[in-house]
């Protein structure tokens, strides 16, 4: 059986995706991931691949990617209903969606997009407290071999590289 290493994600299978004891839907929590990012200085965007602060979303790289580019759109209020959201927040994450879609064509040239929420833990949401929209480039023949039947993904850029290409674009 051959292995492929990837420590890098380790942090990732052993914590609770940010969703720590104290949390709830209707509050921020201390320990929740999309509610912490937003509330460090925006000196620190770079660090944390903050790509852009809107009135009330922000977007980030997924530090966990599916695509080269994967980047995700959270409103700062922390709930796990879309249908909670206030419509300006939810008016504003399409368009920001509108705006990633263009801005990444013309970044990665891909054949095509993945745009999505996954609400609720059954759903598949990785931090099922604080709804996200997910928007992924995607190309013919992405799922290749060592995704389908190896099922790993194989990245050709790193997150720094990513956030250099679309920093500053929005």
């Amino acid at each position: 059986m051959d292995r492929l290493w990837t420590p890098w994600r380790y942090q990732y299978i052993t914590n609770d995706s940010g969703e720590k004891s104290g949390g709830s839907d209707e509050q921020p929590s201390t320990s929740c991931i999309f509610c912490t990012l937003p509330r460090q200085d925006p000196a620190h965007d770079e660090r944390n691949y903050i790509l852009h602060r809107a009135r009330h979303n922000f977007i980030v790289l997924n530090l966990y990617p599916y695509t080269s580019g994967h980047l995700l759109i959270i409103p700062y209020e922390h709930t796990s209903e879309l249908d909670a959201v206030a419509k300006a927040a939810t008016d504003e994450l399409m368009d920001l969606a509108k705006r990633a879609q263009t801005l990444l064509r013309e970044a990665y040239r891909p054949d095509g997009f993945n745009l999505g929420m996954n609400l609720g833990r059954a759903a598949g949401a990785g931090v099922a407290a604080h709804i996200h929209l997910h928007v992924m480039p995607r190309w013919t023949g992405d799922a290749n071999f060592m995704t389908t039947v190896g099922e790993t993904r194989v990245l050709p850029e790193d997150l720094p590289t990513t956030y250099n290409k679309l920093h500053g674009k929005f």
